[in-house]
């Protein structure tokens, strides 16, 4: 199995809506080199943010890695769209009824790493048939929708669990939590085989969101 980095990939949604391109500079001039982009529908999720045009319009501004999740009912009619506007992986959910398996082939060939992604409630166990052909499994540790939400303990055992089929038939993806993600709770998502890890809030409120940047990689 291939061993991972440890990665901080702050979600720009807990950023300033009136002033993102602030806070992608926030995370260059704090080390980081994954920007995660939370897109909701409001249908899947109870709320809206932003679009494939967000994305075009930031790309220019910034080298960083565009880690795209698609909170979506219908995310295959919009990979083509977010893939042209820049990202660099573009991951969805088990949940909905769509094509998934085309989907994240699709994603491949539009030139993207590929991710599913599991909800705090949904049975690990959903994921098999997708674990051979992903290079990201994103395990929320909240239920999507709003941020600032308070870490589910129990999903700490679905990271544990995927970890270790990752180990037992070595598959190459990523482990990445997302959710209440905090200077507190990030070791134990680390220690249970979390390389990726997704904090907005505690990322923007840091005192120093640098030292945040470097404590993650010594995890």
């Amino acid at each position: 199995m291939e061993s991972y980095s440890k990665i901080l990939a702050p979600s720009l949604l807990a950023g300033d809506h009136g002033n993102l391109a602030e806070g992608i500079r926030l995370m260059d001039d704090s080390g980081i080199e994954w920007v995660h982009l939370d897109i909701m529908d409001g249908h899947f999720v109870p709320n809206l943010s932003f679009g494939p045009q967000t994305l075009a319009a930031l790309r220019p501004r910034t080298k960083l890695f565009f880690d795209t999740h698609l909170m979506l009912d219908n995310p295959h009619k919009y990979i083509e769209a977010f893939a042209k506007a820049g990202s660099d992986l573009i991951s969805i959910h088990v949940e909905p009824d769509y094509p998934i398996a085309e989907t994240l082939k699709r994603i491949r060939e539009l030139g993207c790493k590929n991710g599913i992604v599991l909800n705090p409630k949904t049975p690990v166990a959903s994921l098999l048939p997708f674990l051979p052909d992903v290079d990201l499994v994103l395990v929320m540790s909240v239920q999507p929708g709003f941020g600032g939400q308070s870490f589910q303990k129990h999903t700490i055992e679905k990271m544990r669990q995927i970890h270790d089929w990752r180990k037992q038939h070595g598959y190459r993806f990523r482990l990445e939590v997302d959710g209440g993600i905090t200077r507190d709770n990030i070791a134990s998502c680390a220690q249970a085989g979390v390389d990726t890890f997704v904090a907005g809030t505690s990322f923007f409120k840091d005192k120093d969101p640098a030292a945040f940047t470097r404590f993650v990689k010594t995890l």
